[in-house]
């Protein structure tokens, strides 16, 4: 399997309900590493896995979305704990369908796999796998 990884990071406010999130109860900023990687089993007829300038741009596209928003006022996660394994599936979801739609031109066609990883920090990180 091939795979390339492009990087990007994201800066968000949010709390969390539930006595396991402790003083996270509480508003919070967290900043995020965020890591897009795209796999496929055959190499496309350029001899890559996806253009990594593509990839770095609608990985951007969908942290943007993202970047500097307090997640508690969000529509799309009223209710939701938002925890760093719930938004690595949602930027998973949100690149997944840009690749659908041909954000990523043709070539992008035979990725197979995409995995997010959302770094914490130096020593702890999350991720969501899907298949394409």
């Amino acid at each position: 399997m091939f795979s390339i990884t492009v990087r990007d990071h994201i800066m968000i406010a949010h709390s969390f309900r539930g006595d396991v999130f402790g003083p996270a109860q509480r508003l919070h900023g967290a900043t995020f590493l965020v890591d897009a990687t795209f796999r496929r089993e055959q190499l496309d007829e350029d001899n890559i896995v996806v253009d990594i300038g593509l990839a770095t741009q609608e990985l951007g596209a969908v942290v943007s979305e993202l970047n500097y928003r307090n997640l508690d006022n969000e529509p799309d996660f009223a209710g939701v704990n938002t925890s760093t394994e719930f938004l690595a599936k949602v930027i998973a979801d949100r690149l997944a369908e840009r690749i659908r739609k041909g954000a990523l031109g043709e070539g992008a066609k035979g990725i197979a796999g995409l995995t997010v990883t959302l770094h914490e920090s130096h020593i702890a990180w999350a991720s969501y796998e899907r298949a394409l």
